[in-house]
């Protein structure tokens, strides 16, 4: 089982960043790849960035690349993502997976509690 914490959630202006976090507790963190996906009022949850288990692979949502950065620190058992140039269209509750690879919630098997971000124009 693994157990996973996000936080660092929050309100924004626009333009602003904020940095993500995922605590893992449980199976050895350095052996599971990490996802975040975001879901907004009334909206399917939306993949929004990945991370291999050492870190050496990543991909972000064409949306999202070059605003935001997906990272990890295993030493830490940490997920991190971090928000740059945030819009109001970021507003939503972001959750971080573990334990899968894809673009689709689906694809992994853990998820957290989630963490809201409020972007205000």
């Amino acid at each position: 089982q693994v157990q996973l914490v996000e936080s660092g959630g929050g309100l924004v202006q626009a333009g602003g960043s904020l940095r993500l976090s995922c605590a893992a507790s449980g199976r050895t963190f350095s052996t599971l790849a990490v996802g975040w996906f975001r879901q907004a009022p009334g909206k399917e949850r939306e993949f929004v960035a990945r991370i291999s288990t050492s870190g050496s692979l990543t991909y972000v949502a064409d949306s999202m690349e070059g605003r935001f950065t997906i990272s990890r620190d295993n030493a830490k058992r940490t997920g991190y993502l971090q928000m740059n140039s945030l819009k109001p269209d970021d507003t939503a509750i972001y959750y971080c997976a573990a334990a899968g690879w894809g673009s689709l919630p689906t694809d992994y098997a853990y998820w957290g509690q989630g963490t809201q971000v409020t972007v205000s124009s």
